[in-house]
């Protein structure tokens, strides 16, 4: 049971009636608590903790059937999409162990304020925009075992136990099926949670009207409570910070530095050293494109054009051959709309995601540019070898 005096809160605000309605994300009981407490409230606005996408995905249920998978590859976006759609399997898979739809707190806060003519204020944070913050804080390492734990969190479900479930009904989702990843990357839950919680907090307190609901996930209410007072610039917060000069610095020295060795070893070691060194390399990055393109079941021609791509690509900032891989999978097995239409379903199983060609693509490109990633750092020392190998 839900204790209700832990879960609702009053807020001051220059006169402004604020309640503050923590929820359980795994519990019909919220549902309820909520319709109940808008329905008697019967509140100017209710806010809810979703942002526009997530709202979108809510009111418009084939929203899928307008994914450009081509445009999403050229954009750079596929690690995201894949990452929103295992965070949104983890979510219907939780749902689906408890009964109760995805989001459904969220879903009844909307349709009672609809019933009773209140506003709509959306107070979360874009995922695109906390996800894109979490990618540039995060070195290839740490997106692998994010990515690895976010698919493997799709098959954890069945094995949540009562204490799991009581946890979560007091933590944000993201914290929750983030929880190893954060213990070895603490800028996580800065991002993830305390920026959020800020970004609530001030959202709520730009919300119109003179009588105010906020149904948020209970994780969020401590705080929201510590930072109600704080000066919140939102407009950071919507920012994506720039990248590292490091990160930026290594883009352009690494293949500068490979071309070199390449370079000193014709020139300096003789034309089979320049051979060898050209030879790992390709070997180093194709193998283990190729291989990555494998586990993502690409398309024969796709695992082709990842171990083709990638000793170029490698050498090239501003390519990469998961992006080569994906679009040549696009355009071998072409997505059809039963598959946009059946996504949805297919991302409640580690299953569906292979199976689904939206989802094959997305992990095409991802795991391509693993394989390529992990090439070239096997490559760089196999060449430095070869190369005062020769030299003595």
């Amino acid at each position: 049971m839900i204790n209700n005096s832990n879960m609702i809160h009053r807020l001051d605000l220059e006169g402004k009636e604020i309640v503050l309605l923590g929820t359980a994300h795994v519990s019909k009981e919220s549902v309820q608590l909520v319709n109940n407490v808008i329905e008697q409230k019967k509140p100017d606005t209710v806010c809810v903790e979703l942002c526009q996408s997530r709202y979108h995905s809510i009111k418009q249920k084939e929203r899928w059937q307008d994914t450009d998978i081509v445009k999403v590859i050229k954009e750079k976006k596929s690690f995201l999409l894949l990452s929103n759609l295992l965070l949104a399997s983890f979510q219907k898979r939780i749902a689906k162990k408890f009964d109760i739809k995805p989001g459904q707190e969220m879903i009844q806060a909307i349709e009672t304020a609809e019933v009773i003519g209140a506003k709509i204020h959306l107070v979360d944070r874009d995922i695109r925009t906390t996800l894109s913050r979490t990618w540039r804080a995060m070195g290839l390492w740490g997106k692998v075992k994010l990515l690895f734990q976010l698919i493997l969190s799709v098959g954890e479900v069945e094995d949540l136990k009562e204490e799991d479930v009581e946890k979560m009904k007091q933590e944000d989702v993201l914290q929750t099926l983030l929880v190893e990843v954060g213990k070895s990357l603490p800028v996580l839950k800065e991002i993830l949670i305390d920026e959020r919680d800020q970004y609530l907090a001030q959202k709520i307190r730009n919300a119109p009207g003179e009588k105010i609901v906020a149904v948020v996930g209970a994780g969020h209410i401590q705080g929201i409570k510590t930072y109600w007072n704080a000066d919140i610039d939102l407009q950071a917060l919507e920012q994506l910070p720039p990248k590292g000069k490091i990160a930026g610095f290594l883009k352009w020295i690494i293949p500068a530095a490979i071309l070199g060795l390449f370079l000193a070893g014709f020139f300096y070691r003789g034309i089979d050293a320049g051979k060898d060194m050209i030879a790992w390399w390709i070997l180093a990055n194709g193998l283990l494109a190729g291989i990555g393109a494998i586990i993502a079941w690409a398309h024969p021609a796709t695992v082709v054009s990842a171990v083709l791509a990638a000793p170029l690509t490698s050498l090239n900032p501003m390519i990469a051959a998961g992006w080569v891989s994906g679009l040549v999978e696009a355009f071998s097995r072409k997505p059809k709309v039963r598959d946009l239409e059946k996504l949805a379903e297919d991302i409640v199983s580690i299953k569906g995601f292979w199976k689904n060609k939206i989802t094959r693509i997305l992990l095409v490109v991802v795991f391509t540019n693993i394989g390529s990633s992990v090439g070239t750092f096997v490559a760089f020392p196999v060449i430095v070898k070869v190369l005062l190998g020769a030299s003595s």
